[in-house]
């Protein structure tokens, strides 16, 4: 019986959904719009010459491990180069960009 006062008092659940998506529609067009600045300023980091070449490195290694079948050796030290330069470049130039 309380239930059904609270159904009468607040309306039927189901109205209430149909509200919902149209609003969720309108943040996510508004999400899509905002661009993060980290994102980018990663992108043209990646472009650079120092960037480049721990790039060129990493995908090297890639190419010869994953050539392999049984092997041990991992990326991992010219990952850490290559995010290490590209941060390095990014930590620069974000906070110049931050309001």
């Amino acid at each position: 019986m309380v239930f059904e006062r609270k159904m009468l008092t607040y309306g039927d659940p189901d109205d209430e959904e149909e509200d919902g998506p149209a609003e969720e529609e309108e943040e996510e067009e508004e999400e899509e719009d905002m661009v993060d600045p980290l994102e980018t300023i990663r992108a043209k980091c990646e472009q650079t010459e120092h960037c480049v070449h721990y790039k060129e490195r990493l995908e090297t290694c890639e190419a010869r491990v994953s050539s392999r079948s049984n092997t041990e050796e991992d990326c991992t030290e010219e990952l850490f180069d290559f995010l290490h330069a590209r941060d390095h470049c990014v930590a620069h130039k974000l906070f110049h960009n931050v309001k």
